[in-house]
């Protein structure tokens, strides 16, 4: 071999092993975001309360306080720094926790304000969001935000948000909760800054003197969608990840020294309907709120009214099982992630919905009282009792009884029990003795690792009358790491199993189900692409597929807000009768098979503009089926907010009366003259049933929902023979006195 070639075999050889090395050692230099130390702050005792008007800098309050800073991007690079400092101020005083945030922007033309009405989407605007964990379990707590006008965002977070949306506002991630709570911000030469007051009255927490809590932060740079943690996270997580959370220290919250007192007034005048001439009312009642420690609270409420809680979305049934609405009662919402038991929106074994509503209608619900919150190390205790007056010759009156434990067990694991009790005053079927039904259960999760949960449930209930097989149970696995997720899961819902104070999608099943998806960050336009498989088969409990459904199907989600998702689904639905779908029209009994094509998309949802789409096209019930849905959402500033929905069903089935199509339109408009005063319009159509609604609500805060509610409400349907249109006019105003502050 000549000198020369052996020389360039060396430089090879000697190339390739500093680039072995390089790579070897900037392999091992890279720490995933989880795997890295959780970030600490300190809490500085304020000698002066900060003016809330949103201007961190200059204020003297924070001159004694040191921010900390370094935040790390999940998207659109994983573990790089974020593009923008962040520095955030911790403080407290004896009456409540300050939270100041200076947003730097090099180029603050750029902020985008979408929304400034509460808990809207603080994915689609320049924000900042954090988590509390006060009580330091690693698994729960509370969720503030804002953006840069101000909006206030709020939400309780129940086991790291892992135990699904349950229809009583529960589970793991409660956006209807509202705490009492100010924040203030402003739009600077430097980029935004934002000032939080958050009284310890809104938070739960320990009894020692000086606390370490649990604490993460996240900031949104909207114009190149951007998302940044102070502690670092994965790309497959949320702030609900309490877990993996920083911790700030030194905090030296008050004792309990809590009383809430709630009263209203309300005047409603109703005319038309099923209502000759006009009928008029007038109510008042109360709710009181009081800590018996900083962790424990007692709630009470006395001729419980929800006036000013915003009309169901109207909903097109066209299958054979139970319509699923959450629950909107702000009284059943704190909290409510305490009596969650069950697969959420399939089998809730309390399902406040049942309070104080029947077939749709109202039932006066004159009063009740709920404790909750943790007591001793870790234990989650919550107990509701509720009464109604019912409606004499359609519902009976009822008492309500919810008792629950959950004892918090180390990594994301916990063991817990429930009992959900009813029982009615006979005055329908005619004996209170068998006017009753309880509902008993035991549930647990097991967390494994960082990635693995495992968690399950075993029911039962009596009913008189149904002794035989009345129990349930459920098992599911997940698994969720930053490349693959993954779940699989096994049901049954027995004959008798009968839990009235919850919710059953169907009955007398078995289910089966997995899925598996894999994450993708490729390089160029796209941001992450989701390839996954979704398998569910549902059997009576003969072992008959009653309902078949396989989705294969990729999400193509674009760095500039776009994305796509490109499916195909497998149908199989069994049916053992006769299923009347629309009025006189009746699909026979028998098995069914057909594929479909599945397309959803939207446009950059932080834009003015912007357009959502979902389709499902192919076959159905041995006929062809086409649903599309539409969606315009435009936006001025932040102020004006519009979304108009169309839902279109067309079926052409081989049976008589089988070519029909059903539309709904939803028409929402709110107008926003401050983030306290709101002016909003919801207008749903449904051509199907020729009925048209009207929901109109203005609403001025004062804190949480505490207020002026002004309500109208019209209902006309037009169908010959329909009663005359109704309409319904309602004043509603209540006052927070927060007796301690």
């Amino acid at each position: 071999m000549k000198l020369r070639s052996k020389r360039l075999i060396m430089r090879v050889v000697t190339a390739f092993g500093l680039m072995t090395l390089t790579t070897v050692a900037v392999a091992q230099a890279y720490v995933p975001p989880e795997q890295r130390p959780r970030p600490e702050a300190s809490a500085t005792a304020l000698t002066q309360q900060p003016t809330l008007d949103g201007l961190v800098a200059g204020d003297s309050a924070w001159s004694g306080v040191v921010p900390t800073t370094g935040f790390t991007q999940i998207q659109p690079v994983v573990g790089q720094d974020a593009s923008q400092r962040t520095e955030i101020f911790l403080g407290y005083t004896d009456t409540a926790l300050y939270v100041g945030v200076i947003a730097y922007d090099e180029n603050p033309e750029n902020i985008i304000v979408a929304d400034s009405r509460r808990d809207s989407s603080l994915d689609e605007t320049d924000s900042i969001r954090f988590v509390i964990d006060g009580l330091l379990d690693r698994q729960n707590g509370y969720l503030f935000g804002t953006n840069p006008v101000g909006m206030q965002y709020d939400a309780q977070i129940i086991k790291e948000g892992s135990t699904g949306n349950f229809g009583s506002g529960g589970g793991g991630f409660n956006l209807n909760w509202d705490g009492s709570w100010n924040v203030e911000a402003r739009i600077t030469e430097d980029g935004w800054s934002a000032e939080f007051e958050i009284p310890f009255t809104t938070l739960r927490y320990g009894d020692s003197d000086q606390q370490d809590w649990g604490i993460n932060f996240q900031r949104n740079i909207r114009n190149n969608n951007e998302i940044a943690f102070w502690a670092p996270l994965n790309r497959q997580r949320s702030i609900n990840r309490v877990s993996e959370a920083g911790t700030v220290r030194g905090i030296r919250p008050p004792g309990s020294r809590n009383l809430q007192i709630t009263p209203y007034v309300l005047s409603s005048w109703e005319r038309g309907g099923v209502i000759n001439g006009t009928d008029s009312d007038q109510e008042f009642g109360v709710d009181l709120k009081y800590s018996l420690t900083p962790s424990l609270t007692l709630d009470a409420t006395l001729n419980t009214d929800f006036a000013q809680v915003e009309v169901d979305d109207a909903i097109v049934n066209l299958d054979r099982f139970s319509i699923f609405l959450p629950e909107k009662r702000p009284f059943f919402l704190e909290n409510a992630g305490q009596f969650t038991v069950g697969s959420p929106q399939q089998v809730e074994l309390f399902f406040s919905r049942r309070i104080g509503i029947n077939a749709g209608e109202s039932v006066p619900i004159n009063g009740g009282v709920r404790l909750s919150g943790t007591v001793g190390t870790g234990t989650n205790v919550g107990f509701l009792y509720m009464s109604d007056e019912g409606v004499p010759g359609v519902a009976a009156q009822n008492d309500y009884i919810v008792a629950r434990v959950n004892q918090e067990l180390p990594n994301r694991s916990s063991i817990g029990a429930i009992i959900v009790s009813r029982d009615g005053d006979g005055s329908v079927t005619g004996s209170s003795s068998t006017d009753q039904n309880q509902t008993y259960a035991v549930d647990g999760r097991w967390g494994i690792g960082d990635n693995l949960l495992l968690q399950g449930y075993f029911a039962k209930t009596d009913t008189p009358g149904l002794n035989n097989d009345d129990f349930a149970f459920s098992t599911l696995m997940n698994y969720d790491s930053s490349d693959w997720s993954a779940r699989l899961g096994w049901s049954e819902v027995r004959e008798d199993f009968n839990p009235e104070v919850g919710f059953l999608r169907r009955d007398d099943y078995r289910r089966a189900e997995a899925f598996i998806l894999r994450r993708y960050r490729p390089e160029g336009a796209l941001l992450e692409v989701r390839p996954h498989i979704s398998i569910t088969n549902t059997w009576d409990l003969n072992g008959f597929l009653e309902t078949g459904f396989q989705h294969y199907d990729v999400h193509w989600e674009f760095k500039n807000g776009y994305r796509i998702d490109t499916g195909m689904n497998y149908l199989k639905d069994g049916l053992q009768e006769d299923f009347e779908i629309i009025d006189g029209v009746f699909v026979p009994a028998g098995s069914y098979s057909g594929h479909e094509a599945q397309i959803v998309g939207n446009t950059n949802r932080g834009a003015p503009l912007s357009f959502e789409f979902r389709s499902n096209i192919g076959e159905r019930f041995g006929g062809d089926r086409v649903v599309l849905q539409p969606s315009v959402n435009f936006r001025i500033g932040e102020t004006f907010n519009t979304e108009l929905t169309y839902v279109y069903n067309k079926f052409d089935l081989p049976i008589p009366g089988g070519d029909f199509d059903v539309g709904l339109t939803r028409l929402r408009l709110s107008y926003s003259f401050t983030p306290q005063i709101l002016l909003q319009t919801l207008i749903q159509y449904n051509d199907g049933e020729d009925v048209l609604s009207t929901n109109i609500r203005f609403s001025l805060l004062r804190t949480a929902n505490s207020g002026l509610f002004v309500v109208y409400n019209e209902f006309d349907e037009r169908f010959p023979g329909a009663p005359p249109k109704g309409r319904e006019f309602i004043i509603k105003f209540n006052y927070l006195f927060d007796v301690f502050r």
